[in-house]
């Protein structure tokens, strides 16, 4: 009927954008998770994100070229954030030097905490949560890997950038040439400015504030948090506007893939039990029955013609070969042996 199909129509899509959004278990039976197998996982995504970011230097002109060039595409777009935050953050040391901290410690501090915040408390949603985290870490990765970008700090001061981190480099623990901690920055890569993971991982944390955050200030800290730090990446100089962009573009692929990497995971999880379970059953099967003068018995005999002595004359009215034992030849059928005296006599 038309009046009914219509809303079915309209549904549809509403369910399915909710079963691709919805952070939910998996359905597959999957083992408890605990904290020691969990903890060595996130050390090792973590570990492969600064590798990547080492290992994925690319060429510096190259870097300086595509730095450029979204320069250009904003530009064409009348999109100009960078600048006037970055004059901000130059000028008002009380804006700049706070900024500079959470650029340099936030990232790897709520980030792990809501982590852990989940594992506790949310342990149904923790599982699709960390898939999501993690896909989205790894194609970030992708990204730094082929598209090496120079951020707008290291870029010529005829573009009109002030590196905030090196010019308050006093006030914290960083150094001039890096977010990382004195002597440690040459061992980070420089040009890993698109995508912004730092933009991407603050916008999955403030989806999980929202969405799991019971009290008001949880909620509104959910939005606070992506936006505050989408200004201070492009206030200090370390992003451009459309790096941000690609953070959260990041952020919803992963999402979109975390059903298929959940899925991949429970099949390769399910696979080796039930080959084990397959394995069991047939060493149990093969084992269960004794053989004697190349006659398969059940388990409760120990001669051939057993069971026909059971349901011979002496038997009781109405007994069947079946009454006689587990795993018996069906209607009496002679066994190989058998089969050969009898051609024998005839």
């Amino acid at each position: 009927m038309p009046q009914t199909d219509a809303p079915r129509t309209e549904a549809a899509p509403r369910a399915r954008f909710r079963q691709w959004t919805d952070l939910r278990a998996s359905t597959a039976p999957h083992a408890r998770l605990r904290w020691w197998s969990e903890l060595p996982l996130i050390l090792l995504v973590y570990a492969s994100y600064s590798a990547g970011r080492l290992l994925a230097r690319g060429d510096t002109s190259s870097a300086v070229d595509h730095g450029l060039e979204i320069l250009r595409i904003e530009k064409a777009l009348r999109l100009n954030a960078e600048h006037p935050l970055n004059r901000l953050f130059t000028r008002e040391a009380w804006l700049g030097v706070p900024a500079d901290f959470c650029y340099a410690s936030l990232h790897y501090l709520v980030t792990p905490a809501l982590l852990v915040w989940l594992f506790r408390s949310r342990a149904v949603r923790y599982r699709a949560a960390r898939t999501w985290l993690m896909t989205s870490t790894f194609i970030g990765l992708i990204g730094f890997t082929l598209l090496p970008t120079c951020p707008p700090r290291l870029l010529d001061p005829g573009h009109g950038f002030v590196d905030t981190m090196a010019q308050y480099s006093s006030y914290g623990w960083w150094a001039g040439d890096a977010s990382a901690p004195r002597g440690l920055g040459s061992m980070t890569n420089q040009y890993a400015a698109m995508p912004s993971l730092h933009v991407g991982w603050a916008l999955w944390c403030g989806v999980i504030l929202w969405k799991y955050g019971r009290t008001r200030t949880a909620k509104v800290a959910g939005v606070a948090y992506p936006l505050l730090t989408t200004i201070i990446v492009m206030g200090t100089a370390n992003h451009y506007f459309l790096d941000a962009v690609a953070g959260a573009a990041v952020m919803g692929a992963g999402l979109l893939l975390t059903p298929f990497v959940m899925r991949l995971t429970d099949r390769g999880r399910t696979l080796p039990a039930a080959r084990f379970r397959w394995v069991a059953g047939v060493s149990r099967g093969a084992g269960s029955s004794i053989v004697s003068a190349r006659c398969q018995t059940s388990p409760g005999e120990r001669i051939p013609r057993q069971r026909e002595s059971r349901t011979g004359p002496g038997a009781e009215p109405g007994a069947s070969p079946t009454d006689a034992g587990d795993g018996a030849p069906a209607w009496g059928l002679p066994c190989s042996s058998e089969a050969e005296s009898l051609g024998k006599a005839r």
